[in-house]
């Protein structure tokens, strides 16, 4: 069992100081792919801040004419949001290749761009790894600084 503190951030501000507070922590929305790494022992989070409540959850148009898409809207709404397939039909198919439904509705795509290797070695802790040692080393790091 991993032992980790969970917190709900009450808004931005409160979310980005408490990962100041403590380079250990992971945010956590859809978890699809931190659960995973939580329950093979590659992450070992001391904190999850939950940002689900945060008003990141819309796609807007910029006056430059593109999107701003918000780290929490679901894989599935910005695979299927008409700009998206009309402007960017290859951000969608890619998007709609790359998961199956469940994990679609449940993921967030800011969670996506900060998601792990799917590498095999990666996973299994008893084979070495750079990404997984480095990673390691820079959250060491990052710990004793702070």
């Amino acid at each position: 069992m991993i032992d980790f503190d969970y917190i709900k951030a009450r808004d931005i501000s409160d979310a980005v100081g408490r990962m100041a507070q403590n380079p250990a922590a992971k945010f956590i929305a859809g978890g699809t792919n931190l659960i995973d790494l939580m329950k093979e022992n590659v992450a070992r989070p001391t904190r999850l801040i939950d940002i689900t409540g945060l008003p990141l959850t819309e796609i807007e148009e910029t006056d430059e004419g593109g999107l701003l898409i918000g780290a929490l809207v679901p894989n599935s709404d910005l695979a299927y949001d008409e700009r998206i397939t009309k402007r960017y039909p290859l951000l969608s198919s890619a998007i709609l290749a790359g998961a199956s439904a469940q994990l679609r509705n449940m993921a967030s795509t800011g969670g996506n761009l900060l998601q792990r290797t799917r590498c095999l070695y990666f996973y299994d802790t008893t084979t070495p790894c750079n990404k997984r040692e480095r990673a390691q080393a820079a959250a060491r790091l990052t710990a004793s600084t702070a």
